[in-house]
Formats: C-alpha cells, sequence, structure tokens
C-alpha cells in the first residue's frame, strides 16, 4: 500500500511499471490509457459447477461469503488505487450464488463511485431477469465463461456448448450490456477452437469480445501439465482459422507480452476484416484518445465519443485516410449485402501462469488484478497462494473496535483465530468425478 502514499498518479505508477519490466512502447496501453486492466472482486467462494481447469482453493466450497460490509471496503480500496473508470470484475466461484439484493448493492456502490462494474459467471443463474437487474444497476460487462472443462451434463463436446451460448446471447440481447466470452483452451477442446470462434464471429451484433485462456496448472483443477501444442501462438492460429482471416495480433499492446495478446476486427455480412493492420495508425490513435472513456453500454456513444475525438486531431484524419478508403473498398460488397451494418468483434488471449512457475517480471507487469484484504495483487500470484488470502481472519472495524470475520465459521469474533485445518462445516471438492459431469454441491 505505500505506493498509495508518494506523489505519483496510478498512472505514472502503471507506466513505470511497464519501462521497468521492458513493456514500454507507442503500443502500450498500461500507463497511457489506464493504470490497470482489471481488477477482480471475487463475492463469494462456492461454485455450482466443478470444472477440471478450476482455478479455485480445495477449501473454497467450505467458504463463507465475505461480509457485505467488507466487500464495500475493498471497493473503495480498489478506488484509491485506481482512480474512477476502473474496470471491477465481479466475480467468484460465481457471483450469482450470492443473494440478489447483496449483488445488486455490489454492482451499485462500484458504479457510485465512478468505476465500471463487469460480471463473470457461468451463466447458470444469470436469468434474463437479474440481467435486468443489474444493468439497471450499473452493470456494463457481463462475461459468460462457457466451455468443456466445465463438464456440463448433455454437451460433450464444444461445438455442442455453443447451443448453451445462444442461450445466453438471447438472454442479455438487446440489453445495455457489452456481452463477452470467455473459453479455456484444453487438449480436449483445442481442434474445435475454429468452430467456437466462427459462433463468435456469427453472433458479433451482440457478442463484442471473446477471450482464451490456455489451461494453467493452479488452484484445485485436475488437467495437469497443459500440453505441448497449446501455445499463445497455436491458439492465435486457431482464431485465425475460425475467422477465416489474418489478424493483427502484435499491435496493440496490453501488460506483458507473454500474457496478453489482442486483436480488434469488423465483421461484415458475416466476414471478417482486420482492424488493427496499420500499426502506426494504432499508435497515433492510442496517444490522442488518452483520457477519453468509451461506453461500452451503448455503441453507438462509444463511436461518438471516438469521432469527437478525431475532430479534434484533423492530422490523425489525414493520415488515416487512406487506410481507411482501402478498407471500405475491401468491404463494399459486404456492406451493401449487409446494409451499411458494421459489428466489432475483439479477440484476447490471456495466458495465465502455472502456480509452480511464476515469473516476477509478469507479475510486475500485471493488468489484471485480484482483491484482497490487503490491497490488489496479480491474480497469477493471488491463485498461487489462494488459501492465505481466504482462510485467514478478516478485520472488520465496528463502533466498538475491531473484529474478526471466521471465513469457516461465518462467525464474528473479538479475538483473531486463525484455521488453517480441515473445514468444519462445508463439503470439499472431490478430485474424482464422474464423466458424465455433474453439478458440485454447494455447502450452506
Amino acid at each position: 500500500m505505500s505506493a498509495m502514499s508518494d506523489s505519483t498518479t496510478p498512472l505514472d505508477r502503471a507506466r513505470q511499471a511497464m519501462i521497468a519490466t521492458g513493456q514500454w512502447d507507442a503500443s502500450q496501453a498500461m500507463g497511457r490509457s489506464w493504470p490497470i486492466g482489471c481488477v477482480a472482486l471475487e463475492i463469494t467462494q462456492r461454485c455450482n459447477l466443478d470444472c477440471t481447469a478450476c482455478y479455485l482453493s480445495e477449501h473454497s466450497q467450505a467458504v463463507k461469503d465475505l461480509p457485505l460490509e467488507e466487500v464495500f471496503r475493498r471497493i473503495e480500496m480498489i478506488r484509491a488505487c485506481y482512480g474512477a473508470n476502473t474496470d471491477v470484475q465481479v466475480t467468484g466461484g460465481d457471483p450469482t450464488l450470492r443473494r440478489t439484493d447483496e449483488l445488486l448493492a455490489i454492482v451499485r456502490r462500484i458504479e457510485g463511485l465512478g468505476m465500471r462494474p463487469s460480471l463473470l459467471t457461468n451463466g447458470i443463474r444469470a436469468s434474463r431477469e437479474l440481467l435486468v437487474g443489474l444493468a439497471e444497476a450499473g452493470l456494463v460487462d457481463v462475461a459468460f465463461h462457457v466451455d468443456i472443462t466445465q463438464r456440463r451434463k448433455g454437451y460433450r463436446t464444444e461445438g455442442e456448448l455453443n447451443v448453451l451460448r445462444q442461450t445466453y446471447i438471447e438472454r442479455a440481447r438487446g440489453l445495455p450490456l457489452s456481452v463477452f466470452f470467455n473459453t479455456t483452451v484444453s487438449d480436449e477442446n483445442f481442434d474445435q477452437l475454429p468452430e467456437v470462434v466462427a459462433f463468435f464471429v456469427g453472433h458479433s451484433d451482440v457478442v463484442r469480445l471473446a477471450a482464451f485462456h490456455p489451461q494453467a496448472r493452479t488452484g484445485r483443477g485436475v488437467l495437469g501439465p497443459r500440453s505441448p501444442r497449446i501455445t499463445t501462438g497455436s491458439v492465435i492460429s486457431q482464431i485465425e482459422r475460425g475467422v477465416a482471416a489474418r489478424l493483427s495480433f502484435d499491435t496493440a499492446h496490453i501488460g506483458h507480452s507473454r500474457c496478453n495478446r489482442y486483436a480488434m476486427a469488423f465483421v461484415v455480412n458475416g466476414r471478417v476484416y482486420d482492424v488493427l493492420d496499420k500499426k502506426r495508425l494504432y499508435e497515433l490513435l492510442l496517444a490522442r484518445t488518452v483520457g477519453s472513456s468509451f461506453d461500452r453500454r451503448s455503441p453507438r456513444r462509444a463511436v461518438m465519443t471516438f469521432l469527437a475525438r478525431l475532430l479534434c486531431n484533423p492530422d490523425v484524419v489525414f493520415y488515416g485516410s487512406g487506410w481507411f478508403a482501402a478498407k471500405l473498398w475491401r468491404m463494399k460488397r459486404d456492406l451493401v449485402a449487409a446494409h451499411g451494418r458494421v459489428n466489432k468483434l475483439s479477440f484476447l488471449v490471456h495466458n495465465f501462469m502455472d502456480a509452480c512457475s511464476l515469473e516476477k517480471q509478469r507479475l510486475d507487469a500485471c493488468v489484471f488484478m485480484a482483491a484482497t484484504k490487503d490491497g490488489p495483487i496479480s491474480m497469477c500470484l493471488h491463485n498461487a497462494l489462494r488459501d492465505n488470502f481466504f482462510l485467514d481472519p478478516v478485520p472488520l472495524q465496528k463502533p466498538d473496535g475491531e473484529w474478526y470475520w471466521n471465513p469457516l465459521s461465518g462467525a464474528t469474533t473479538r479475538e483473531r483465530i486463525p484455521d488453517r485445518g480441515a473445514p468444519a462445516g462445508g463439503r470439499l471438492r472431490r478430485r474424482s468425478r464422474p464423466a458424465s459431469g455433474r453439478r458440485l454441491e454447494t455447502a450452506d
């Protein structure tokens, strides 16, 4: 927390981290556009699925939900660390397992402090009614995590899960929410990735981002080491097969190059066109849009904000006019067929580290943090030491002094009573699982 007390700004500190780790250049968004990419706020450790690549702890099902007052304190801590317009991902476990009134209150608190709340969920309990309520509370994004490692009953392949993805898309359709999908990449679904990517292209009228996470050996996952054929480069190749086009994953830089690779495309009449194929133009736009906030809930408002910035930078317009004209010429037939409708679809490959193979440089350049009682830390480090953060008693400030909340019993006591033994009041996840898959029973 010492960084919060010095005279530098959060943006300064992010830029210094990028310089120190050798990641600073004209294409780097971290330290230029924002001081952090996202902060995960885990509001429950409970989950209603039993994934083979799960990052949670063996003890997670026994851990009680954080008291609402502590969740609010962590939200305020995130605001103090990174300032307004920070993306805060409400997650878990699965956050929809918390009481609905509490979940709505958490989203309102984040939005009320000028930050952008998003939701990461497996979608089982993310009903249309809940999504409507969350959107009204200020939710900006909803990310649905769907893939074959979750062992959802009735789905044998990654392609068959597109039926479920379609269901979730329809639940969110028409709401002022930016819709994302997360896919864990394992040896089981690697060959099927192009089919999944093609599905996202076909639904780019709703889906804004498709994120792919090569499996990491961390938490309570049981898949073992990652297959040698699964690399950032090979996942990118599978994405390009799915879109039937080459994409520029080396133009935009987000944190460490070994952690994040990003590409953006226009989808017109079902055809994909690379957007980031002119690196210098991207660098100019990045430099000239610093301080701009683009409303992800409204593509129209986001476009208007972008155009307003262009009007203030005629030299950029002049420089990019040739690129834009050539792009329009290539898209002309599809633009006519689509009546001028253009969708934007982004792809992200986020390469999490194995718990036993953490690299300091990548931790120092992290753009995806996790909120703890002592402040945000890198998500990879958080996953590697998860029990250290969730089995320790949490101090609560009461009118009559400091009390301690026990995460295993849920009791609040005057004394700090550490409990690192076997949980006594919750069910543990089982290492073995039936081949057909099942939902995991959660402790009360």
